[in-house]
């Protein structure tokens, strides 16, 4: 999607495929779906309907695809992926390996499938050129070793942005269960800023009003704001409680 303002995108996290949660979320303005392949239910068939589904609704996809390897990082842009988010990146020599998965030769090492995205025809160093620049790879900040040299990670030529895991990162900071904390907000803004240093986005899932209000004022390209189960669940929740409040108001009548 091309970018008419320098407003956020807006993004819903699903863990599961459902044609109804993209077509929800495009009616409601959402602009971006993130799939959740490393912990959802998601397989190859599912993201070969899925993505065209949401490219057809005019938004964005970012796969956070099943781990730091070739296989799934090629698959997910294969079938059509607009960005990859890449878990479990150690380093920054482990970013300059993993991410070049996500690049055409000479800038990285993708290998060329012939099938949806080339439109089952050839290519040309034109086309080339156009995925490279327009199919974007974000590795995850949320391992602590990562964290430490975000700098250089944002630096790479196959980088063109971060995406980040803060549940994870707290974990790996030593810090325990993820808890919007000011030592975790200090995180995400340190790496916000590194990101913007080097002139490139970042993503946040931003759940509480505080990460999201961070997200705005740090300049996040990409705020996932919902996701799939957490919505069905406040929905579940907020229907059976209004339902009882209800029920006592009548019993005292």
């Amino acid at each position: 999607m091309i970018r008419v303002s320098n407003a956020p995108r807006h993004a819903v996290w699903l863990s599961e495929p459902s044609s109804a949660a993209i077509e929800m979320a495009s009616l409601a303005g959402y602009d971006t779906v993130v799939l959740d392949v490393e912990h959802g239910t998601f397989d190859l068939g599912a993201l070969d309907w899925v993505l065209p589904l949401i490219r057809a609704r005019k938004m964005d996809a970012i796969v956070k695809v099943l781990g730091p390897e070739r296989g799934p990082i090629q698959q997910a842009l294969d079938l059509g992926a607009s960005a990859v988010a890449i878990p479990h990146v150690e380093s920054a020599a482990h970013a300059a390996e993993v991410t070049a998965f996500a690049k055409f030769p000479p800038l990285g090492l993708r290998s060329f499938a012939g099938g949806r995205t080339s439109h089952y025809r050839g290519f040309t160093d034109a086309w080339v050129t156009e995925q490279d620049s327009t199919t974007r790879c974000f590795p995850m900040i949320e391992d602590a070793s990562a964290f430490d040299e975000i700098e250089e990670i944002v630096a790479l030529p196959t980088v063109d942005g971060v995406f980040i895991g803060p549940s994870d990162l707290s974990l790996l900071r030593g810090r325990g269960a993820y808890s919007i904390s000011d030592a975790d907000l200090d995180d995400l803004r340190t790496i916000a800023r590194a990101a913007r240093a080097a002139g490139k986005p970042w993503i946040l899932p931003a759940w509480s009003d505080a990460e999201k209000r961070l997200a705005v004022q740090e300049g996040a390209d990409t705020i996932i704001g919902v996701m799939q189960y957490g919505a069905m669940l406040n929905g579940f929740t907020a229907a059976l409680e209004t339902m009882r409040a209800i029920e006592n108001e009548e019993g005292k009548a």
